[in-house]
């Protein structure tokens, strides 16, 4: 096996999960579990005026993210699984968790459609 460019970007995805999944999954516990609300809906690094409000939603998208993190460095592990699904399934994982935080976020700050700041 010869290393080049494709073999290291496969190494920096798949050790990226670990610290992903860690960071998502302790996430959700202390929005979930530990009622820590100064991580919820982050717009500009500050939460909602209700952010308990948004706390479920942020709690559950950390929570499902980090979790099939977890199953993809499980796959790979244990299953084996190919590269192109898995490295399909953890690229899909983590755009749509920043999507999800991006819509959560706004949804919350009142940025979209009459509570607007322009």
């Amino acid at each position: 096996m010869v290393f080049d460019f494709s073999i290291a970007l496969t190494w920096i995805l798949f050790l990226a999960l670990f610290p992903l999944a860690f960071f998502w999954l302790r996430r959700a516990w202390r929005i979930l579990y530990g009622r820590d609300f100064s991580e919820v809906a982050l717009k500009g690094g500050e939460p909602p005026a209700d952010a308990e409000r948004w706390a479920p939603h942020t709690g559950i998208a950390n929570l499902v993210a980090g979790a099939v993190a977890v199953g993809i460095i499980l796959l790979v592990v244990v299953a084996a699984v190919p590269y192109a699904t898995w490295s399909a399934a953890a690229g899909t994982t983590i755009w749509c968790k920043f999507f999800a935080d991006f819509i959560i976020s706004r949804h919350a700050h009142k940025t979209l459609g009459k509570g607007a700041a322009r």
